[in-house]
């Protein structure tokens, strides 16, 4: 991937103050490393270092679920040494290209994301129903990324698109890590935490994903569609929900029984958050620059996050800071327009404003960031600045969760597109030596 392939700020007064070298130049230097990274984890060239060397009994049965789908069942493709005897891709809305993938055989179902949709019932309907009428012997490739929790869905009994969206919404805005979201999910759920080995059946299943959850847990990535969960229902009495939700929840483990699948296949992680930020450690590296990689993961609050990050690049020695993570973001009533990036990235802004040394990069590494196109935000010291031509003010924005408008009009967005990888998020902070080009 290339640099050139992201979006940069426009040029305004403020920038033509004094900063179109150091900063300037920075900025395509973050930009560039963001690349490296995701380029270091794009599906299809996971997919294909995975199955490299491998000689698969036979032509196996392709299903590829999630926001990656179409770049790791194209690269599944280039190296299965025969076309898979058949193939059912299931993904987001822009992030694939049906006559692309119908070259090789592939049906393409797209289901909602973030809220599940028809299509994501339907794709439910149509994953069950071909895994059925599969012969006893066939052999299953399961390739899954991120976004599957919403993109495919078999509720419950009693459970519709009503619901399953009112749920998801309480969700999204509960501020709840993601792995206590599936949890939920799970419960609503004929298909999750393990549900679909019922209709697998003893088939043989062969399963690469790309992690986009802490830890890396297989369990909660698409909320475990080849992962049982026997203590389901003791985790999930745990969390703190409204009346209504803990009804349902109570109605999905009751139906789910007392029985559930305990073994699944092992599944192997092709691509992970720490192996986007070692390609952009060693990239920078390479050119010299000096790189602090922080091992802890970003999470919690976005806004307090975001401005405790800026305070390290304020008080930190001239380098590149790399981090990684997942924030959240409480919604307000009546939300703007943002994401958790973008969130992330107007409270650094709001703490680096006026300085001409430090920039801080958030961005999702799916290529958007919350509902929105976007896939995150590149802020420095001048971003209010820049936003105040507009009339914009940074903590009115920050507190009703309008981010996107605001970084909007600083020029400040980052657009991707879809990137052919979800491993969460990535955060590239720098600082700036005095007199440096950047």
């Amino acid at each position: 991937m290339q640099a050139r392939a992201y979006s940069m700020p426009p040029t305004t007064p403020v920038q033509q103050l004094g900063d179109l070298t150091g900063r300037h130049q920075a900025r395509r230097r973050l930009l560039s490393l963001m690349a490296t990274g995701l380029a270091a984890v794009h599906g299809a060239g996971a997919v294909r270092d995975a199955l490299a060397g491998e000689r698969m009994p036979r032509s196996p049965w392709l299903c590829a679920i999630g926001k990656a789908a179409q770049s790791m069942a194209l690269g599944a493709c280039e190296t299965l040494s025969e076309p898979p005897a058949g193939a059912l891709l299931i993904t987001k809305r822009a992030h694939a290209d049906p006559v692309r993938l119908g070259a090789h055989g592939i049906v393409t179902l797209i289901g909602g994301h973030p809220l599940p949709d028809a299509g994501s019932l339907k794709a439910g309907q149509t994953l069950i129903t071909t895994i059925a009428r599969l012969p006893a012997d066939a052999q299953l490739l399961f390739l899954i990324s991120g976004g599957a929790s919403s993109l495919v869905e078999v509720p419950t009994q009693g459970i519709g698109l009503a619901q399953l969206r009112r749920m998801n919404h309480w969700l999204l805005a509960s501020g709840l890590p993601i792995g206590d979201m599936n949890l939920v999910r799970k419960s609503l759920s004929r298909i999750k935490a393990g549900g679909l080995l019922d209709v697998i059946a003893g088939r043989s299943v062969r399963a690469l994903a790309i992690s986009d959850v802490p830890g890396d847990a297989t369990a909660v990535i698409g909320s475990g569609l080849l992962v049982p969960e026997p203590a389901l229902a003791e985790r999930v009495s745990r969390l703190e929900l409204p009346g209504w939700l803990a009804q349902w929840v109570a109605r999905g483990l009751r139906e789910r029984g007392t029985q559930p699948p305990t073994t699944g296949p092992d599944i192997a992680l092709v691509a992970t958050l720490s192996k986007a930020k070692a390609a952009i450690v060693a990239q920078a590296r390479r050119s010299a620059l000096a790189v602090w990689e922080h091992p802890d993961f970003i999470e919690g609050d976005a806004a307090v996050r975001g401005a405790a990050l800026a305070h390290t690049l304020i008080e930190g020695a001239p380098s590149l800071h790399v981090w990684g993570g997942e924030t959240t973001v409480r919604l307000p009533d009546a939300p703007g327009r943002g994401g958790r990036n973008q969130h992330l990235a107007l409270a650094a802004a709001i703490a680096l404003a006026g300085r001409e040394d430090c920039l801080l990069l958030s961005v999702g590494t799916d290529g958007t960031d919350g509902p929105t196109e976007d896939a995150g935000a590149l802020v420095d010291g001048g971003t209010l600045a820049r936003a105040a031509l507009a009339g914009l003010d940074a903590h009115r924005h920050l507190r009703r969760a309008d981010s996107a408008a605001f970084l909007e009009a600083s020029g400040d967005l980052i657009r991707t597109g879809p990137t052919g990888t979800n491993v969460m998020d990535l955060i590239l902070g720098l600082k700036i030596a005095p007199g440096a080009p950047g």
